[in-house]
């Protein structure tokens, strides 16, 4: 063993010295070619140029340069390939693939001037150039009117025969008469109106926009049963859902949800997996004869573009989304629209939805407008107005929502302009005839709702009842019903009376899902130890069996902590 550990050392160590010695001898060499040797070469050229004649001597000087210039050469080369390598290299990236990719855009743009060079050439030669044979498609390529006998031929009047010579062979004259030439001015109309359809979809910014606009084009609106009550507006709805889809709710979540229109544009669902959350509105617009959009909300959202889309630079065109067209769309629909966010709390809310939120809390609806570009453009859609595009008063956000550790806590910033529903069982299975459909326009149900609210504005003994709630939730939690929260009381409250239920009812309701939900941000043995004291003020204020949800949720609370 140990002499191979001998035969093993002894080979190795010569590798090392023959490598070594090869770079030892490479440097010495290129220190001895390009700075020590040039003693030498001086040596030489100073030798014979003494004894050169005068074009001798202008060659042996044209020489020197030459030999000169070609190490200055290499290091100039190799200095700028390493000042080059350090500038790409200054940000920490590999800037060199950026580089190709302008090099390879540069010549893409040099191809397609080349491709526009050629176009223009077969345009030219269209044209009518000299012993060119006009044609009805020359006029189309030259002119922006329909074309003619007389622009075709040359100065014919229409209405006249005209002949065009053709030169195969000998002397051969076709006769085209007016009704051949009106034939080809037809053919060539639609050609061209195909043409610019075509064009215009290939070229506006807003291609998914322009296609709606080509299908509502010739839309005929259906017809609408705006007879129909409130009441067997909800009734119909249950019976529907039951009868066609295999649905089944309760008269109670109906009528928080039509109620819930009737106080906000933005509902939010939420409960446990499997109760309906995303059927439910899915479902009611199949009943108004305008299926929802489904949008499914990803945890990567961070800003407006996500719902909305973005404009392009470098392709000028916009990046348009589901929602951005389903938004569009509605502006075209006189049935209630309705967006549903799947999953809505899996980004924050407050982030993506910030700008919709903002503009929905505009009193005039006028001003429910937001900005997707700065200027208009020729072809943009036709509900486009200077860039902007209206979010109209037909359109209702709804938003499902689970409450697990995949998902972020929905701020008081969005609960007090949304209405919540909780959907946490399922309703029981029941028979029902078959009915259809009642298609009724947005306009006939805001007429339902102020109906409501004329037929049943809330009484002053509830109204007394809030206030004392409200004086003990100030006087005890530091919690107010606020201003936002006393509009939605009365726009909901009428509305879910209309509907079948009840003013305590409704008041319970929007206490526990709007008022009582800010107990979670509170102190936790605070909140404990004086829960018990509000149950009782509200069974004295409201009495013993009132008030069911908001003694529910505090009991839950209370347990909790």
């Amino acid at each position: 063993m140990s002499e191979f550990l001998k035969l093993a050392w002894e080979l190795i160590a010569k590798v090392i010295y023959n490598v070594t010695d090869w770079l030892f001898g490479f440097v010495m060499g290129f220190i001895h070619v390009f700075i020590t040797g040039w003693v030498e070469y001086y040596a030489i050229f100073m030798s014979y140029f003494v004894n050169f004649s005068w074009p001798a001597r202008i060659m042996a000087i044209l020489l020197a340069a030459v030999l000169i210039a070609i190490p200055v050469l290499i290091a100039v080369i190799l200095i700028r390939r390493l000042i080059l390598h350090i500038q790409l290299k200054a940000d920490k990236t590999d800037n060199t693939v950026l580089y190709k990719e302008i090099g390879r855009l540069n010549r893409q743009v040099l191809n397609l001037m080349d491709e526009k060079n050629k176009i223009l050439a077969l345009k030219v030669n269209a044209m009518g150039g000299v012993g060119q044979i006009p044609y009805v498609g020359a006029s189309a390529l030259k002119d922006d009117v329909i074309p003619t006998v007389k622009n075709v031929v040359g100065g014919q009047p229409a209405g006249e025969s005209a002949a065009i010579p053709v030169p195969v062979g000998g002397t051969i004259r076709a006769e085209i008469t007016e009704q051949s030439a009106a034939a080809a001015a037809a053919a060539m109309v639609q050609a061209r109106q195909q043409a610019e359809q075509t064009s215009t979809a290939q070229t506006s910014r807003f291609p998914k926009l322009t296609l709606v606009d080509e299908k509502y084009a010739l839309y005929v609106p259906p017809a609408f049963d705006n007879d129909i009550t409130l009441e067997q507006f909800v009734e119909n709805y249950r019976l529907f859902a039951c009868s066609r889809m295999h649905l089944y709710y309760t008269p109670e979540i109906i009528r928080r949800f039509v109620a819930g229109m009737a106080a906000s544009r933005l509902l939010i669902l939420e409960g446990i997996s499997g109760t309906g959350k995303t059927s439910l509105p899915y479902s009611f617009s199949r009943y108004l004869n305008n299926p929802a959009t489904l949008v499914s909300v990803q945890p990567s959202y961070r800003d407006r573009t996500e719902l909305l889309g973005y404009f392009n630079e470098f392709s000028k065109r916009f990046n348009e989304t589901e929602f951005l067209r389903a938004l569009y769309e509605s502006n075209y629909r006189q049935e209630p629209s309705f967006i549903v966010l799947d999953e809505m709390n899996l980004a924050r809310i407050e982030y993506y939805f910030a700008e919709m939120l903002s503009v929905l809390e505009m009193p005039s609806h006028d001003e429910w407008v937001l900005d997707l570009v700065p200027t208009a453009w020729p072809g943009d859609p036709k509900l486009l107005e200077s860039g902007k595009i209206q979010v109209p008063d037909t359109l209702w956000f709804v938003g499902t929502a689970n409450n697990d550790d995949s998902t972020f806590t929905i701020t008081d910033k969005v609960y007090d302009r949304a209405i919540p529903i909780e959907l946490n069982e399922r309703a029981d299975a029941f028979e029902c005839p078959d009915t259809p459909p009642s298609i009724v326009t947005a306009a006939h149900l805001e007429e339902m709702f102020a109906a409501a609210r004329r037929e049943h504005p809330i009484s002053q003994p509830t109204l007394d009842k809030m206030n004392r709630l409200n004086d003990y939730l100030l006087t005890r939690f530091k919690l107010t019903f606020g201003n936002r929260i006393v509009k939605q009381m009365h726009d909901f409250i009428p509305v879910y009376v209309a509907c079948g239920g009840t003013e305590l009812g409704g008041l319970d309701y929007i206490l526990a899902r709007k008022v009582l939900k800010k107990f979670e941000s509170l102190n936790v043995g605070f909140v404990r130890d004086e829960i018990k004291g509000l149950i009782t003020y509200m069974e004295k204020v409201c009495g013993r069996t009132a008030m069911p949800d908001s003694k529910a949720y505090l009991t839950r609370i209370q347990n909790l902590y």
